[in-house]
This record gives C-alpha cells, structure tokens and sequence, in this order.
C-alpha cells in the first residue's frame, strides 16, 4: 500500500468536475483507492463519496492506494489533487 498526503491546489477543490475526472482516473486502475480527510475515508472510485468529503483548495487529503499498479495510480490521481492536469 502506497499512502501520500496532497494538498488541494485546483482552484475549485475537489469538486464536481476535478472529482469526476478523479474518479474516472482512479477506475482505470486495478488498485483500490482510498480517499482520507480528517476522520472521513471514502472510495476514490466514487464520486459521491469523494463529493462528501468537501475538499477545498488548500485542505490536505490522504491517498492510500493498495494493489498492482498503485505506483502509476498514485501518480495520475496527485496529479488532478495537485491541479497539474488540467479539468
């Protein structure tokens, strides 16, 4: 398992159009991922579960990514968290 702690830098947090292009991203993969916030830990292969979690820009979530290919996963999803790919 592979866990990293990533700032929100996209402007608009982790909200509708950076969570659906996370979840779309974190399906392509065969590893589970796993989203913290505070207490609150969701599936980051859920849009909604990564919608509860109200991610603004500046928070700081944990991602744990446990299988496979969570080196390359890890890689793409800190990406969009960072606000390196564009939405």
């Amino acid at each position: 398992m592979i866990e990293k702690k990533v700032i929100v830098n996209n402007s608009q947090g982790l909200h509708a159009r950076p969570a659906a292009l996370f979840v779309q991203i974190a399906n392509k993969y065969e590893s589970e991922v796993i989203v913290k916030k505070g207490n609150d830990e969701v599936n980051g292969k859920s849009i909604m579960g990564l919608m509860t979690l109200a991610a603004e820009k500046g928070s700081t979530i944990q991602l744990k990514i446990d299988g496979p290919d969570a080196k390359e996963a890890m890689e793409e999803l800190e990406k969009v968290v960072s606000g390196e790919t564009a939405v």
